[in-house]
């Protein structure tokens, strides 16, 4: 065959499992159904006929657990990766004209707790701590495997032992702990251990990202410890980066990685079918009707993508393909991304903030109120107090507007990616509207400043970058498609039904957000598979 192994998909796992496959020897060919490569960490022109280089990361837009291994082993930073720490690394814009921010120096962030939490001083600090400890044990399982509970025999022993060396430190305080943050509620955490609305508000920013679920639901815990997992090239917990030249920056520098590897790479070359013989895969058919020949696929595409819609149904067991429909996707957030001719100017922004320091801001709403919004999302409907999280990105980086331009992008939650008595063709420009005049509210100016703007609903995510359903983690983060229920029970391990068949994508574990582990995973195990 040409190939010893074929990639569906350039996305950040897809380029990141290519380079470390190409270093071991392999032949590698990537086929990206798009012109670009870099799935949704990308960098595009919000409207090149309006505002021409008005660039703004289109998707993904915060490097938060890169990798630090894989930023080594691929020496990134030597192919052009520069990332700039977020400080403060959550700031949230409230009705009252005030801004408060999450710094990550403590006297700082002792300073800010005392002017709106001072009664939550102590008890934020040492919920932090007990946070970071038990992030920490989590933290080994993100580059390896999740523990195999269906393993027999001696296999049954080596994994066995390997959750007791990485549990081994762990007091029964831990344990529960473990239990509770993975289960339990993030609204009634935060009710239990804090007074201060606007800390608990802040600490409600950071914690929910694109996840189904408001924050009084079973499980919305768990983004605490998520999201203080490490990350950067300094491999610091809770580290959140802006990345110079946006988050298309990471996969063009992995795509020059991959290259001087020996990686083929192709754009324009969306695949139509996985190809199979006698249950083993055998390539891909490309939709321009060319057949790429390779040992092995591995699809960085999701779940509901590869099995339901890339291999013909007499393949896949029945049973199997039902599990794979009733994988939770329906992703319930979007994206507006806008070219402003001037920088917004936020209510109660501190004078004393620098550039950098007002980049971000969260426009956050309570926690009954983004309750309420999720079960409006859930029904259909079009909330009415939209969650927005706004990044200035060209405020740390002048690279991506002309002087007088300034790019704004905002993620947004909670959507529902199916309206109940409507339709996004007729409605995205209503949420485009809706987050402009929600933004207004807290940046006056904004709204007449606006240049160009476009919307993703998540029926356009799905549609732009081909993720199912437009979930931007290819399946939701919920315990029960994590770890090793990820993407199914008995199928964590990155391999599948189909001999040959691998998938490498944010569907696997240890799930979303830009990290290459799922990348990193599953070239480690074809190649110890070999």
């Amino acid at each position: 065959m040409q190939y010893d192994i074929a990639i569906v998909g350039a996305g950040h796992n897809g380029l990141t499992a290519a380079a470390y496959l190409a270093k071991a020897g392999k032949r590698v060919v990537v086929l990206e159904r798009r012109p670009i490569v870099g799935g949704c960490a990308v960098t595009e022109e919000v409207d090149p006929e309006v505002a021409p280089g008005c660039r703004v990361s289109t998707a993904s837009y915060i490097a938060s657990m890169l990798r630090p291994e894989i930023i080594r082993d691929l020496k990134l930073a030597d192919y052009g990766l520069r990332m700039v720490a977020c400080d403060p690394g959550v700031q949230a814009a409230f009705e009252d004209n005030d801004v408060v921010s999450w710094w990550s120096d403590e006297k700082r962030m002792r300073q800010e707790l005392q002017r709106i939490a001072p009664k939550d001083i102590d008890r934020f600090f040492a919920v932090e701590a007990d946070l970071k400890r038990l992030a920490a044990y989590l933290q080994p399982f993100f580059l390896e495997p999740p523990p195999d509970v269906y393993a027999k025999g001696t296999r049954k022993l080596k994994e066995s032992w390997r959750l007791l060396r990485r549990f081994r430190g762990l007091s029964g305080k831990d344990i529960s702990g473990l239990v509770r943050f993975l289960t339990g509620s993030l609204g009634e955490f935060l009710d239990r251990n804090f007074e201060s609305d606007k800390l608990k508000r802040l600490i409600l920013s950071n914690s929910l990202y694109g996840k189904h679920g408001g924050p009084y639901q079973p499980g919305t815990a768990m983004g605490l410890l998520f999201h203080l997992l490490s990350g950067g090239d300094a491999d610091q917990q809770a580290w959140q980066g802006h990345v110079i030249g946006g988050m298309g920056a990471i996969t063009e520098a992995m795509r020059a990685a991959c290259t001087d590897l020996g990686v083929e790479i192709r754009v324009q070359a969306a695949v139509s079918r996985i190809n199979i013989s006698n249950g083993h895969a055998t390539g891909v058919t490309l939709e321009s009707g060319e057949c790429v020949d390779a040992k092995i696929v591995v699809s960085n595409a999701d779940p509901k993508r590869t099995f339901l819609g890339l291999i013909a149904a007499s393949e896949l067991d029945e049973d199997f393909r039902k599990d794979i429909r009733n994988i939770r996707m329906d992703g319930p957030a979007g994206k507006v991304n806008f070219v402003l001719s001037e920088e917004p100017r936020v209510n109660g922004m501190p004078v004393s903030h620098g550039k950098t320091e007002r980049s971000l801001f969260t426009l956050i709403p309570t926690l009954e109120q983004a309750e309420a919004n999720y079960n409006a999302a859930s029904r259909g409907e079009l909330p009415e107090r939209l969650w927005v999280d706004c990044v200035l990105a060209s405020n740390v980086d002048d690279t991506l507007a002309p002087p007088g331009r300034h790019m704004l992008t905002c993620f947004v939650q909670y959507l529902p990616y199916q309206l109940r008595n409507s339709d996004w063709d007729t409605q995205r420009e209503s949420l485009g509207d809706k987050v402009t005049e929600i933004i207004g509210r807290y940046a006056p100016n904004v709204p007449a400043a606006v240049v160009a703007r476009r919307v993703f609903a998540p029926p356009d995510l799905e549609a732009c970058f081909g993720i199912s359903e437009g979930n931007i983690f290819h399946g939701d983060i919920s315990l029960e498609q994590m770890f090793f229920m990820r993407p199914l029970p008995g199928w964590s391990h990155y391999k599948t039904p189909i001999v040959g068949l691998y998938l490498c994508g944010a569907g696997t574990h240890p799930g979303g957000g830009v990290t290459g582990a799922p990348g990193f995973n599953a070239s480690h195990m074809i190649l110890s598979s070999d």
